[in-house]
C-alpha cells in the first residue's frame, strides 16, 4: 500500500538526521522537495540516489495532484523541505490534506524543528506556547500585533534576518520595551547563538550587529 511520509532533515548539522529518516528515504520510490539541489546535498551526502521532483510553495497546487496520482497507483512518496519538518512554515499542509481526502496513509517521522530548541534554551515558560510563525507582511499585521500582546502565553515568531530590526521594533511599540524575549539564530550551526534580555535589549543588539542567518524569536507572555 501507498504511503506518504514526511521526512524532517536536519536544520544545521548534518548529524541530525535520524537512523529512520534515512531508512525511509532509502525506501521511496520519489522523494518530494522543497529544493532540489539542497536535498541534493543532503542525499548525497548519505549515498541516497532517487528521483528527486520539486514541491515548494509556488508550485504545489500544480503538483500536488500529479503527486496523488502517483500515491494512489501505489508508490511511495517522501517528502522533504530544506531543512527541519514539513508543514512547519513550510510546504506540506496541502499536500496532506489532499491524500487524506484521497484516502493515502500520511505519516511523520519525528525530527528537527527549530522552534523546540529555540523555546527550551530562551528560560521563558514553556508549558503552554503559540507557535505564530512569520507574522502577515502587511495586511493585518497591525490586528495581529494587537491581539498577540494580550496573551498570557509564550509566542514563538519566525522571521528573516533583513527583516527582524523592523519587527523588533514594532513588537516594542506593540509589546512594550520591557517584554522578555530571547532569540536564537543558527541553531545546530557553527555559529549557533542566542540572545536573551528584553525587545529592547534584542532592538539595541541588531543596532549594532548585523543579523544573519535562520531566526527564531521567542517572546514572553503579558504578565500578570
Amino acid at each position: 500500500m501507498s504511503k506518504l511520509v514526511l521526512v524532517p532533515t536536519p536544520i544545521g548539522n548534518l548529524e541530525d538526521i535520524t537512523l529512520r529518516a534515512i531508512r525511509v528515504l532509502k525506501e521511496a520510490d520519489i522523494i518530494l522537495a522543497e529544493d532540489t539541489r539542497t536535498s541534493r546535498v543532503l542525499l548525497n551526502h548519505l549515498g541516497i540516489e532517487k528521483r528527486i521532483l520539486a514541491h515548494h510553495q509556488h508550485n504545489e497546487h500544480q503538483s500536488t495532484p500529479e503527486v496523488i496520482r502517483m500515491l494512489k497507483s501505489g508508490q511511495h512518496v517522501a517528502l522533504v523541505s530544506d531543512a527541519g519538518t514539513p508543514g512547519i512554515s513550510d510546504p506540506g499542509f496541502l499536500l496532506v490534506r489532499e491524500a487524506l481526502k484521497e484516502g493515502v496513509d500520511v505519516e511523520c517521522l519525528p525530527g528537527p524543528t527549530a522552534f523546540v530548541p529555540a523555546l527550551i534554551v530562551s528560560g521563558l515558560p514553556s508549558d503552554r506556547f503559540l507557535f505564530e510563525g512569520f507574522l502577515p507582511p502587511k495586511k493585518g499585521r497591525q490586528t495581529r500585533l494587537k491581539e498577540l500582546a494580550e496573551l498570557e502565553t509564550t509566542i514563538i515568531f519566525y522571521e528573516s534576518p533583513h527583516k527582524i530590526l523592523k519587527t523588533l521594533q514594532q513588537l516594542v511599540e506593540y509589546f512594550g520595551p520591557e517584554r522578555s524575549a530571547s532569540l536564537s539564530r543558527e541553531i545546530s550551526k557553527m555559529f549557533e547563538q542566542t540572545i536573551r534580555g528584553t525587545l529592547e535589549n534584542l532592538v539595541d543588539h541588531f543596532k549594532t550587529n548585523e543579523p544573519r542567518g535562520e531566526i527564531v524569536l521567542i517572546v514572553g507572555g503579558k504578565p500578570h
